[in-house]
């Protein structure tokens, strides 16, 4: 049996974040919420992630965490690998989830470093140690995710020695500025430790990483048709196709990830009758009609199924 790295990876391609959904009211909707994954699946999707900051995690109460996480993994029923984000700062409760998370049937957990608010931060041993007590407690990968929220530089070469060092700690959600640099300053680094060098910032840098060496990305939800194609072109070497296709949907991604931000794939799937709310929970404010506008004009010069999907399905 090959030996899971680099050069073989368990998972790669494209795995988009889902939203989650609302009723107005603010509970959650999970008649949307089923319809939201289907929709994710057909549109081509190589997996889905759950409960990331792009689904609005820190809006959600732990009840709800877990009610989302069986609701969907349930759902899913084994179509596509699902990876369910259980960041928390503390070291337990953070394994804790994980192994919930595992037990349902999560193919990988995602987990930022610990932090709190703008200022809370650990030293890189804790960071490290962090990692290895909670690899310790699960039996599936981890994706450490490497974002500006946190607040937390993780140097390429404390993320290489993590990979080579911690069991599961495989695969490497890069957010940061100079993605690109830094994905192949880790992977000269970890070498075939590092799994899984993944695209993130819902593409915005998509083309730039994957000729750093990219092998996955995490994207919005709402036009995975549209970018799966960009992935498969250039894994195949036909990097001329990925430009034209990048450059085809980049101000769509603009648009979402410059733009509308996490609310841009609900207002495209209310706007194509998948979902029957688009709102963010308070004390986030909705789009404004003007961005909404915007977005939506864009995605229609592009067709995207996000668009078509449901009216389809009810013919």
């Amino acid at each position: 049996m090959t030996r899971p790295g680099l050069s073989h990876p368990r998972f790669r391609g494209i795995f988009p974040v889902a939203p989650t959904t609302f009723t107005e009211t603010g509970t959650l909707d999970l008649p949307s919420q089923r319809r939201c994954i289907d929709f994710m699946i057909d549109s081509g999707v190589d997996g889905i992630c759950i409960l990331a900051n792009f689904s609005e995690q820190f809006l959600l109460a732990d009840d709800e965490r877990e009610l989302l996480t069986r609701t969907v993994l349930e759902h899913v029923a084994g179509r596509v690998p699902v990876i369910v984000t259980t960041t928390h700062t503390s070291t337990a409760v953070c394994a804790a989830r994980s192994r919930r998370a595992q037990d349902m049937g999560a193919a990988m957990v995602m987990v930022m470093p610990p932090y709190h608010g703008a200022t809370f931060r650990v030293r890189e041993a804790a960071i490290y140690e962090f990692y290895a007590r909670l690899s310790d407690a699960i039996g599936i990968p981890i994706m450490v995710q490497d974002a500006p929220a946190s607040g937390t530089p993780m140097p390429a070469a404390l993320l290489a020695r993590m990979a080579q060092e911690i069991e599961h700690l495989a695969y490497f959600k890069i957010e940061t500025a100079g993605a690109a640099t830094k994905l192949r300053e880790l992977i000269r680094l970890g070498g075939e430790a590092i799994e899984g060098p993944w695209d993130g910032e819902e593409g915005i840098t998509l083309l730039a990483d994957l000729d750093a060496g990219a092998t996955g990305a995490m994207t919005g939800g709402a036009f995975a048709d549209g970018l799966k194609p960009i992935i498969t072109a250039h894994r195949e070497g036909r990097r001329d196709e990925a430009f034209a296709l990048y450059q085809r949907w980049l101000p769509l991604i603009n648009a979402e990830n410059r733009q509308a931000g996490f609310l841009a794939a609900k207002a495209l799937m209310k706007a194509g009758g998948i979902i029957d709310c688009d709102a963010p929970r308070h004390p986030w404010q909705p789009l404004s009609p003007e961005v909404r506008e915007g977005l939506l004009d864009t995605a229609r010069r592009l067709d995207p199924l996000v668009l078509r999907w449901a009216g389809a399905r009810a013919a």
